[in-house]
């Protein structure tokens, strides 16, 4: 009954954004006849960029995980953990409460590649942690880099070409960088089972002690083992995952310049970038799966807002929309089958996270 309730309250929600977003947005929204006009005139080379930034984005998130994993002693394959990614968008977008269930599968993953409950807790939240930092770096850092060049105004699709290469050839660098690291590691055997004393005490004695101090003391053991297990991890452990993750969302963002540009929309990146932040803060209230409604009428408004025409800026948002979301369903579907057909990694000797590096 609960549950009906909570689902009722945001579909409730979710029209009422809509209803709003309309009213607001009635006198910029362009007729279906002009949007259709319009994607047929698309720059087919700018397509194929903003595809080409998008699919690099994802790979990255699942090399950003791999890296986490890694630096605990938990190897997973590449493919692989492509292919937990691409399965998890998948799930975050189409289903409700889809980012609890999207987590909830990649933790499942991560023990089936060998990690124990603690790690694979670890990995999950430090890996949210560091995506939400890497967004601010790659506003902050990232998007300003090509406007030093210029005035920082609309001038053409310049600064969007070397916004995009740039972010292409520097995630081919910390891709080679990561796989030079693994290299340097070894090959040696493949750790992965639980460490010594990883597992709680209560779950592999059902009926000991459950008194309240008893409790409170094993919160602080998880809490200091924890706090331990994040102090070991290397230092090109977090110096890689948090460049995976800025490369991640910094080529998302280059993907919708690219797709601005393919439809002649000419403003600053800097504009852009804002308007890419808010639809990535608005995408976190959890409304509808994946924002759907939410995240594009957002997109709508913010590309009218900074100058963008009615018909490009509805063509540009369906685009980015089918590029990073929509389409990701459907491969999501395919990776997942992939997982099901292919036998897990198998775990061999425990490991400390001083022994990370290895892949």
């Amino acid at each position: 009954m609960k549950g009906n309730r909570k689902r009722v309250l945001r579909i409730a929600a979710l029209l009422v954004v809509l209803v709003v977003a309309g009213i607001t947005l009635k006198d910029d929204l362009p007729d279906p006849g002009q949007i259709l006009t319009t994607l047929t005139s698309a720059d087919p080379w700018w397509l194929g960029l903003a595809a080409v930034a998008e699919m690099t984005s994802l790979r990255h998130f699942a090399l950003q995980q791999r890296r986490l994993l890694a630096g605990f002693g938990v190897p997973m394959s590449v493919p692989r953990a492509v292919a937990v990614t691409f399965t998890r968008s998948a799930i975050s977008f189409s289903l409700p409460a889809g980012s609890a269930v999207s987590a909830g599968f990649a933790f499942r993953q991560f023990r089936t590649a060998g990690a124990s409950r603690r790690t694979a807790g670890e990995v999950a939240v430090l890996s949210s942690v560091l995506s939400g930092v890497a967004l601010v770096l790659m506003y902050a850092v990232v998007v300003p880099v090509p406007s030093l060049f210029g005035s920082g105004r609309a001038a053409g699709n310049g600064d969007t070409l070397v916004l995009v290469l740039t972010l292409l050839v520097v995630a081919l660098v910390v891709f080679a960088f990561d796989f030079w690291r693994s290299l340097r590691s070894g090959r040696g055997s493949s750790p992965g089972v639980p460490r010594a004393g990883d597992e709680d005490h209560d779950e592999d004695h059902p009926g000991g002690d459950s008194s309240p101090e008893r409790h409170g003391g094993g919160v602080r053991d998880s809490v200091r083992r924890t706090v331990a297990d994040l102090r070991a991890l290397p230092r090109h452990s977090w110096v890689l995952s948090l460049l995976h993750a800025t490369v991640n969302w910094g080529l998302d963002f280059a993907c919708l310049a690219a797709t601005t540009a393919a439809f002649g929309i000419d403003v600053s990146l800097l504009r852009l970038a804002t308007v890419y932040l808010t639809v990535q803060l608005v995408r976190q209230i959890p409304i509808s799966p994946g924002g759907l409604g939410v995240v594009e009428v957002a997109l709508l408004a913010g590309l009218v807002s900074a100058g963008a025409a009615r018909g490009p800026a509805a063509a540009a948002m369906l685009v980015y929309r089918l590029l990073s979301c929509w389409m990701i369903i459907p491969l999501g579907l395919l990776a997942y089958a992939t997982l099901r057909r292919r036998r897990p990694e198998e775990p061999a000797e425990p490991s400390t996270p001083a022994m990370a590096g290895r892949t």
